[in-house]
């Protein structure tokens, strides 16, 4: 299952490396893909919520949950 979240504040390349590592750290086992122009992410392999936003925000940028 893959949920789509927004992050604020992704400007460049690096932020998406960032992004992703970030949450593959804390949440090893995930599929990640950062879209860069949306600032949605889209987390596979059921992860909760939680778990990621905490995952980003450790990456220093703003989790604004679930993508509409």
């Amino acid at each position: 299952m893959t949920q789509t979240y927004l992050v604020k504040g992704t400007t460049c390349e690096g932020c998406v490396r960032a992004v992703t590592n970030a949450i593959v750290r804390a949440l090893p086992g995930t599929t990640v893909e950062v879209d860069l122009a949306s600032g949605r992410v889209s987390v596979a392999n059921g992860a909760e919520e939680g778990a990621i936003a905490r995952a980003v925000g450790d990456a220093v940028f703003e989790f604004g949950g679930r993508a509409a």
